[in-house]
């Protein structure tokens, strides 16, 4: 007799998980309700992906229009794809390698939900890859498009969750210096 369950697929993994960052860019930030807390939650993401060796991509739409990634989340993030299509699919060799190391699941934070997050969403859906949404880790400047957004995402069958319920996921069991570093994420407080 076993001594646990056999783990949900519907559960996150840290060794078959990759974060993707959409957009996080300095024009862009500024203009979106509780953006410090966005970027708090994002900054969160990729620290607790880092220690627990979760692979982590990243992408700009138009760089040279819309800012680079804000500061706080660019000294984080080593590498950033570049984009002018709305949907990272055009980041292909960044999904390439991830699924050469054997990931097949995605957590995807960043800007703006109706557009590049809902765009990339839907076409890593149709070419096979398990979605998972950090609500609070994505954004849009307007309520309505945020909401439609994602009830149009989770309909065509990506998960929501949220930044504290992924990294618990991610690392699995308490009592490792992983949990340590987790732990001390949530218990963070947002000043922003």
């Amino acid at each position: 007799m076993s001594e646990s369950l056999p783990r949900s697929p519907e559960l996150m993994n840290a060794d078959d998980t990759a974060l993707l960052v959409i957009d996080v860019q300095a024009k862009l930030v500024p203009l979106l309700p509780q953006a410090g807390r966005l970027v708090w939650n994002i900054r969160r993401l990729i620290d607790g992906a880092e220690a627990l060796g979760v692979a982590i991509g990243a992408t700009e739409q138009y760089p040279r229009g819309l800012g680079e990634t804000v500061p706080e989340l660019a000294a984080r993030l080593k590498e950033r794809h570049e984009k002018i299509t709305f949907s990272c699919g055009s980041a292909a060799p960044l999904f390439d390698g991830w699924r050469e190391r054997g990931l097949h699941r995605v957590l995807i934070a960043g800007i703006e939900a109706h557009v590049c997050v809902q765009q990339t969403v839907l076409d890593l859906l149709a070419n096979g890859w398990r979605v998972y949404l950090a609500i609070d880790a994505i954004s849009a400047r307007h309520e309505i498009d945020y909401r439609t957004a994602l009830r149009r995402m989770e309909s065509a069958g990506a998960t929501l969750t949220t930044t504290e319920a992924a990294l618990f996921e991610w690392c699995r069991v308490a009592g490792t210096l992983q949990f340590k570093q987790i732990s001390k994420l949530v218990q963070e407080t947002c000043e922003a």
